[in-house]
């Protein structure tokens, strides 16, 4: 089938060719489709600027009349206030179904209609259609609640895409609903599928990027949804094309009527597809996937209600999804975590020299599903397992890491790395890279992995076809029958976990490879002391213990502790983590001690005093994170505030479920991003305020919330009438051992 006639004559499209499907203007297409009417006014005045060339028949006034005509003397007083009103209150994504006035002419005179908001530049759009069913039919919102809540108790990402392409399938009624998802290269796969009993699966396929172009994908970001009536539609244009306001072309990104490219017309013509709709899925401002859902036996129109329900589910599913993901990405962080404690563990307790123990380390290839890895330190090259030739490691390490020093490079496709390396036999696929100095460099390689990929019709095969001018152009393939390719000469990606590891990695090894220096170590040493308190102080009012052990492995850590009196009343205790130990993290603690007395002395908000604390170390102190809290007491009215970046939340004790102290934490510090959020509670007389660094409930092979569960049973209702320094030191002694990290607590008693 070919594209109709009409198809190439929709304004802002030329001849249809896909030598220039990347540059359509698919934002102003200058027209809209037929099944509803467009009417572009003054926000102010509501005088009609832009209307579409099918007023005259649905409205019974045409395009020309009603330029300069005030809405209400078009579509009656009573709505046309109701879309004041809508517009005033910025209200553009609430449904406004209304009837029309019986006088007009047109054929929506006297009907029930859904009637579209949105703001376009200095424009209030508009757009009007039918309502599709009868008002006793419309999807409630306990029919949307319901299908929200089936979504939520699927417990994984496939679970969760094959019931939201059943429910959207049952709320829109297309005969094919399909969840899409999309690969760093924007390929899309069907992940999930709803389809009528007698259509061809297309669950698995794949779906090369240039199906959906990028500056489809853009607008798919800012607009959910778009539905296609009818693919045999002929575009209604908007009159005048141009906006008389400001000479430009009306941009219709939000508009639920917009005209769509001719080339998608005749891509889904070439399926057999005669309506189509599809929803967005974005994750954190980036496109996911989609809800592709097509229509094979005549023009399709879900009604507004139904369509509004399929978007809110989609952007339910997109958070869910987000939610899935990040949790999958705990799990795995944390058993990454968990390796890369061991590696680390292994080569400091090590007599042997550092880098020979971490190179024969069992768990070295393991933690980077590598087939080898090569090491060079100071011009000695060792390696194990599958590697190239030396030279070949030097180079890859070259052009991965390039000239600046404690970067991190990979390749999935390390045959396209450098000249040198193509058609080089035996060579790995890919390779991931750490470094710190030019000659100081870890390289993981990866060994290919072939994949077979089955597509929905050979992507690379572009039709010639025959223009109306008779001229010859690219068209859409017109086979969508299974194709299957074998991908060869790539490796498994390197994703953003496995450079996290690799970066975590380095950070160890620096530290360890620091702490033989004794020299380095006695100064740190030295410096730590000089930055701890000896001892708690004496304040009028409160009651106050402090305990801080260094790890046994590592005796420098980065924990640390503070006070410091704001003013006459209140005092702020600070307890913080700089990640890691050793000589780098003792300096990066004592710097971030500095700056936090400095930020909270001037007369910071505790909040704020975080957020300009990271700031201060992404920007000055490199890869280095921390965690801190700041627990603020009023020994006047009792009022404890505290604030929290990363840091596990405090324990008020006696513990008082009418006075919770519910801690809103902003992320570590260090990344750059974030706020804090101060919790304040008014306090009892005898409350005791527990913090501590995550080193007295963090152990390898035990879960953290059973151990923070531990801590609030051993601690109990707090010190009672024991003594506030006995007490601390009972808990200490019937908790756990210390782990492999340093352990700070501060007591405080308010009286």
């Amino acid at each position: 089938m070919t594209a109709p006639s009409h198809a190439g004559h929709t304004p802002a499209y030329g001849p249809v060719d896909l030598t220039n499907c990347e540059a359509e203007p698919i934002h102003v297409p200058g027209a809209i489709q037929p099944h509803g009417v467009l009417l572009a006014v003054d926000p102010d005045s509501l005088a009609i600027a832009i209307a579409s060339a099918n007023c005259h028949e649905l409205l019974g006034i045409s395009a020309d009349r009603a330029h300069g005509t005030r809405l209400g003397e078009v579509l009656g007083p009573d709505l046309a206030a109701q879309v004041r009103r809508r517009a005033a209150e910025g209200a553009f994504h609430e449904p406004l179904i209304a009837f029309l006035p019986g006088s007009l002419a047109g054929s929506l005179a006297g009907v029930e209609v859904d009637v579209s908001l949105h703001r376009s530049g200095a424009r209030l759009v508009v757009e009007i259609e039918s309502l599709g069913r009868p008002r006793s039919v419309l999807l409630s919102y306990q029919s949307a609640r319901a299908a929200m809540g089936r979504l939520s108790a699927q417990t994984s990402v496939s679970d969760l895409a094959e019931q939201l392409a059943r429910e959207v399938g049952e709320m829109t009624g297309f005969d094919r609903v399909m969840v899409y998802r999309f690969d760093r290269d924007w390929n899309g796969e069907v992940i999930a599928e709803e389809r009528r009993p007698d259509l061809n699966p297309f669950l698995g396929l794949h779906y090369p990027a240039s199906d959906i172009p990028a500056q489809a994908r853009r607008l798919y970001t800012v607009n959910w949804t778009r539905l296609i009536a009818d693919v045999d539609y002929a575009p209604v244009p908007l009159e005048p094309v141009l906006d008389p306001g400001t000479g430009a072309p009306l941009d219709l990104s939000f508009s639920t009527l917009r005209s769509v490219s001719p080339i998608h017309l005749e891509y889904l013509q070439n399926m057999g597809v005669t309506a189509s709709m599809s929803i967005s899925l974005v994750i954190d401002g980036e496109l996911w996937g989609l809800i592709a859902c097509h229509h094979y036996s005549g023009p399709h129109r879900p009604s507004q209600d139904a369509r509004a329900a399929a978007e809110f589910l989609g952007q339910v599913a997109s958070q869910q999804i987000a939610d899935r993901a990040r949790g999958d990405a705990r799990e795995r962080a944390l058993q990454r975590s968990a390796t890369l404690g061991r590696i680390a563990g292994r080569a400091a307790a090590t007599h042997r020299p550092l880098l020979d123990s971490l190179l024969e380390d069992p768990e070295l290839l393991t933690l980077m599903a590598a087939s080898g890895v090569a090491l060079s330190y100071d011009g000695t090259q060792r390696s194990l397992g599958d590697v190239p030739d030396p030279a070949v490691q030097a180079l890859v390490a070259q052009r991965l890491l390039g000239p600046e020093d404690g970067s991190v490079g990979h390749t999935d496709r390390l045959a396209e790395l450098d000249p040198a390396l193509t058609d080089r036999a035996g060579l790995p696929a890919g390779a991931l890279a750490i470094g710190t100095l030019p000659d100081r460099w870890l390289v993981w390689f990866r060994s290919e992995l072939e994949q077979s990929v089955d597509w929905g019709g050979d992507p690379h095969n572009k039709q010639l076809a025959a223009s109306e001018d008779g001229s010859i152009r690219l068209s859409p393939r017109k086979s969508f029958d299974k194709w299957r390719e074998t991908v060869r000469g790539r490796s498994r990606p390197w994703d953003e976990e496995d450079v996290e590891a690799a970066r975590e990695l380095r950070s160890r090894i620096n530290g360890l490879l620091l702490k033989g220096s004794r020299d380095q170590i006695e100064v740190a040493e030295s410096l730590q002391r000089s930055v701890l308190a000896d001892g708690p102080p004496q304040l009028d009012g409160l009651e106050i213990a402090v305990r801080y052990s260094s790890a046994a492995t590592y005796p420098l850590g980065g924990d640390w502790w503070d006070w410091l009196e704001l003013d006459e009343h209140r005092v702020a205790f600070v307890i913080g983590d700089v990640a890691g130990h050793g000589v780098s993290a003792v300096a990066a603690m004592t710097q971030v001690r500095a700056a936090l007395r400095a930020y909270l002395f001037a007369g910071h908000e505790v909040g704020t005093s975080l957020d300009q604390l990271d700031r201060f170390m992404s920007e000055l102190l490199g890869d280095q994170i921390a965690s801190a809290l700041i627990a603020v007491v009023d020994r006047r009215t009792r009022v404890v505030e505290v604030a929290s970046a990363g840091h596990p939340a405090p324990l008020l004790l006696p513990p008082d479920p009418e006075v919770p102290l519910r801690l809103v934490a902003r992320p570590v510090l260090g990344l750059g991003s974030g706020t804090a959020v101060a919790t304040a509670v008014e306090v009892p007389a005898g409350t005791t305020l527990l913090l501590f660094t995550d080193g007295l409930v963090e152990r390898r092979g035990t879960d953290l919330f059973e151990s923070l569960d531990l801590l609030a049973r051993t601690a109990g209702n707090g010190p009672l009438d024991l003594g506030l320094e006995l007490w601390v030191d009972r808990l200490l002694s019937q908790l756990p051992e210390p782990g492999d990290d340093d352990r700070t607590v501060v007591a405080i008693t308010v009286h």
